[in-house]
C-alpha cells in the first residue's frame, strides 16, 4: 500500500513539475488524431497514436536541454508544425485523396490555379488546428504569472529528464513496431499506399519516412541505384515480356496516318448511361462511341499529378511517380515516349490546351518528353468572358484550334497531337456558363385520395455536387459535338485518327455519388440499405466507377470499318501507348502496359497504391480485400498473390526508370 502511495505521489508530482511539457505532448496527440479522423476517417488506432505519442514525446525530450523560461517557445513551435502539417494533408487529402509528401512541395506552384477546387470543398473543422496553438499560449501565459518557471528553474535536471522521456519514447515506438506485419513493413518501405502508412504508423513517420524516400534518389550514387538497375534488368529480361514481341491483325495498319489525341478532362463513363426525363447527358459521346472503336472498361492510374499522370502514361507507358510529379520533378529525365518515338519517323508532334503553359510544367515538361510545339492559352483569342474554371471554354478552344490543325496538316506529311480539354475541371459551379439542361425526374405516385396514380417531376440532383457534374460534362459534351462537327466538315483529316479519352474521374466523393444512385424521387432523402430499390455503392463499386471512355474514331473511309464496335477487355492507360503504337508498326521496348489485342482477358491493371484490376476482381491493397466482378472465374490464393507480386514489380520498376532516370542512355525505340 505504501508503493502505490508513493507510486501515486511521484505521478502527481510529476505531472505538477512537468505541466508545460504533458501540455505539449497532449495537445501534439490530439493533432495528430485529428488529421487521422479528417482524412482516412478511421477510428482511433492504437499503435499509430502510439508511435505518433512516441515521437512527439522524444521531440519533447530535447526540450529539457533548454532553460525553462525557454522551453515554450520550443515546443511552441512544434506543436504549430504539427497543426501545420494537419492543415496541409486535410486539406491536401480533399483534392487528392492522399496525404502530401515532400516530392509534391514542388506541385505547390500548381495551387493557384485550382484554388477554387480547394476552397469549395475545405471543412471548417480545420479550424481546431489554428486553435491548438492558441490553447497552448493560454496555458503557458497561464503559467508565466505563476511562480510555475521559476521553482522548475530550481528543481529540474534537465539531462536526467532528458534521458528518461527519451527512453520512454523509444520504448512507445519499439512497441508498435514489434507489433507490426510483414505486409506493414513493406508498406513503409515502398511508401505507395499512403492511407496504409498513416493508418498503421501514423502522421509523423510516415512524414519522416517520406522524407527519407524522397531524398535517397538524390543521392542515387549512394543510395539504391544498383539495386534499381538490377530490378530493370531482371524484369525486362523476364520470359513475361515476350508478348510485347507480338503482332496482330491491327500491327501497321496506321503507318503513314496522322493521330490527335483529345484528353477529355474529367469525363467518366457512368456519365454515357444517365438520361434525364429522355434527354441524354452525352449525347454527341455516346453516338462517338456508336461510330468508333469503343472501350467501356478503360481506367487512368493517375496519383497527385492527376491530368499531367494521365499525359505521362498516355505517352511513355510508365506509371506516375510514388513521391511528387514527373512534370514537375522528373521531366528532365529520358523516357520513351509516342512523341519521341514519331517524331523520330519524322512526324511534327504538338500539344494545345487552353490554359497557361505554366500549368503543371507543360512549358517545360512537353519539350522535354518530345513534343515540338506548345499551342496555349497566348495561341487563342479570347476574352474573360470567355474563359470557365481554369481557362478558355472549351466551345471557343475547340473552334479557333481548327484552323491551327489544319495549318499544321498543311505544313507538315505527318504529325501527331494531344488536345486538352479543361471546362469539365473540378469545381463544377459555373453552372450560368453551362447552358441549360433539365436534370428533373418525372415518376407516378399512388394518390391515397383518389386511388389513383399522380405523376410527378422533382429535381433534388440540383445544386448538389453530382448535379453540378453533370451540368459540366453535358457542356463539354457538345463542345466535344461541335469539335466532331468541324472535323467531318473540313476538308482535312482525312489520313487522321482520333483517339478520345477521359484522363480521371471527377473526384467526387462516394458519398456525393452514392445521392445519384439511391435518392428517392419523390422527396430526395436515401433509400435504406434494406429497401428493395437501393443500389448498392460500396468502395469498391466507387473504385470501379472510375472508368472513363476511350474512344478510337476517324472518318477516314478504308478505316472507319475497322475501329468499330466495343471492345469488352479490361484497360488501363497503361496499356494506351503500346496498343496504338502496334497500330503504327512501331514498339516501345520499355512500356509496362500491354498491347490490349495481345494481352486481352488477361491483363492487369495496376494502380499506384497497390491495388489492381483484372476481368476477374478488382484487389484493394489497403485492407488486402477484393471483390469479385466475374463469377466464372476461379479467384484462389495463388491467383492474388501472383498478380500482386507482378504489381508490386511493375510500381517498382516504373518508379525506379523515373527517379534513377534509368533509360537516359537508352534511344527511342522504333522498330
Amino acid at each position: 500500500m505504501k508503493k502505490v502511495k508513493k507510486a501515486y505521489k511521484k505521478l502527481i508530482e510529476y505531472i505538477i513539475t512537468n505541466r508545460l511539457f504533458l501540455s505539449y505532448v497532449v495537445l501534439s496527440l490530439i493533432a495528430t488524431i485529428i488529421v487521422r479522423r479528417l482524412t482516412i476517417g478511421s477510428s482511433p488506432n492504437l499503435y499509430a497514436s502510439m508511435t505518433d505519442l512516441g515521437i512527439i514525446v522524444l521531440i519533447g525530450a530535447l526540450g529539457y536541454f533548454i532553460k525553462p523560461k525557454k522551453q515554450f517557445r520550443y515546443y511552441f513551435l512544434w506543436l504549430c508544425f504539427f497543426c501545420l502539417l494537419g492543415i496541409i494533408n486535410s486539406i491536401y487529402y480533399v483534392f487528392y485523396n492522399n496525404f502530401a509528401s515532400a516530392g509534391d512541395l514542388a506541385t505547390l506552384s500548381q495551387a493557384e490555379t485550382v484554388t477554387g477546387s480547394i476552397l469549395d470543398r475545405l471543412n471548417p473543422v480545420l479550424i481546431v488546428f489554428i486553435l491548438i496553438p492558441i490553447l497552448f499560449y493560454v496555458i503557458h501565459r497561464k503559467l508565466s504569472y505563476s511562480s510555475y518557471y521559476a521553482f522548475i528553474d530550481k528543481i529540474e535536471r534537465g539531462k536526467i529528464m532528458a534521458l528518461g522521456t527519451s527512453i520512454v519514447a523509444i520504448a512507445l515506438i519499439a512497441i508498435s513496431f514489434l507489433n507490426a506485419t510483414g505486409t506493414d513493413y513493406s508498406r513503409l518501405k515502398k511508401q505507395w499506399y499512403r492511407q496504409s502508412i498513416v493508418e498503421r504508423f501514423g502522421i509523423l513517420l510516415y512524414h519522416g519516412n517520406d522524407l527519407v524516400q524522397t531524398l535517397k534518389p538524390k543521392i542515387s550514387s549512394l543510395f539504391g541505384y544498383e539495386d534499381a538497375l538490377e530490378l530493370f534488368n531482371n524484369f525486362y529480361n523476364s520470359e513475361d515480356r515476350n508478348l510485347y514481341k507480338q503482332e496482330n491483325k491491327y500491327t501497321g495498319i496506321l503507318e503513314g496516318k496522322n493521330i490527335v489525341f483529345v484528353h477529355m478532362e474529367g469525363m467518366q463513363t457512368f456519365l454515357m448511361n444517365l438520361k434525364f426525363n429522355g434527354g441524354e447527358v452525352t449525347p454527341y459521346l455516346n453516338a462517338l462511341a456508336n461510330e468508333g472503336m469503343f472501350f467501356p472498361h478503360f481506367y487512368p492510374q493517375i496519383s497527385t499529378g492527376t491530368s499531367s499522370d494521365t499525359e505521362f502514361t498516355m505517352s511513355s507507358s510508365l506509371m506516375p511517380a510514388v513521391s511528387g510529379t514527373v512534370f514537375i520533378n522528373y521531366y528532365r529525365n529520358n523516357y520513351n515516349t509516342t512523341m519521341k518515338i514519331l517524331g523520330a519517323k519524322g512526324y511534327y508532334t504538338y500539344s494545345m490546351h487552353g490554359n497557361a503553359a505554366t500549368m503543371w510544367g507543360r512549358n517545360k515538361a512537353h519539350p522535354s518528353l518530345g513534343y515540338q510545339g506548345l499551342y496555349f492559352e497566348e495561341n487563342f483569342e479570347y476574352t474573360e468572358d470567355d474563359v470557365i474554371n481554369l481557362g478558355i471554354n472549351d466551345k471557343l478552344f475547340f473552334k479557333e484550334a481548327i484552323p491551327l490543325m489544319e495549318n499544321i496538316e498543311e505544313n507538315y506529311p505527318n504529325y501527331m497531337a494531344e488536345v486538352i480539354t479543361l471546362s469539365n475541371h473540378s469545381p463544377f459551379t459555373f453552372v450560368d456558363k453551362y447552358g441549360e439542361f433539365d436534370l428533373s425526374e418525372t415518376t407516378t405516385v399512388l394518390n391515397e385520395q383518389t386511388g389513383e396514380y399522380d405523376q410527378i417531376t422533382t429535381d433534388f440532383l440540383e445544386g448538389t455536387p453530382v448535379g453540378n457534374y453533370i451540368h459540366s460534362a453535358h457542356y463539354a459534351d457538345e463542345a466535344l459535338g461541335d469539335f466532331i462537327s468541324y472535323i467531318k466538315n473540313s476538308d482535312y483529316f482525312n489520313d487522321t485518327i482520333f483517339a478520345f479519352y477521359g484522363d480521371h474521374d471527377a473526384k467526387l466523393t462516394r458519398k456525393e455519388l452514392n445521392y445519384l444512385y439511391n435518392h428517392k424521387i419523390t422527396d430526395g432523402e436515401l433509400y435504406e440499405e434494406d429497401d428493395e430499390e437501393y443500389t448498392s455503392y460500396d468502395s469498391y463499386d466507387h473504385s470501379l466507377n472510375k472508368n472513363t471512355p476511350l474512344i478510337i474514331w476517324t472518318k477516314n473511309p478504308e478505316l472507319k470499318n475497322v475501329f468499330t464496335g466495343t471492345v469488352n477487355y479490361y484497360m488501363g492507360m497503361l496499356d494506351l501507348q503500346p496498343t496504338i503504337l502496334n497500330m503504327f508498326g512501331l514498339k516501345n521496348e520499355y512500356a509496362l502496359g500491354h498491347d490490349i489485342f495481345n494481352i486481352k482477358d488477361d491483363n492487369i491493371i495496376p494502380f499506384p497504391d497497390g491495388s489492381f484490376l483484372t476481368n476477374a476482381l478488382y484487389y484493394n491493397n489497403s485492407v488486402e480485400e477484393f471483390k469479385p466482378i466475374n463469377t466464372d472465374i476461379v479467384i484462389d490464393d495463388d491467383y492474388i498473390s501472383s498478380r500482386k507480386e507482378y504489381v508490386d514489380n511493375l510500381l517498382e520498376v516504373s518508379n525506379s526508370i523515373i527517379v534513377y532516370n534509368l533509360l537516359d542512355k537508352k534511344e527511342a525505340t522504333s522498330e
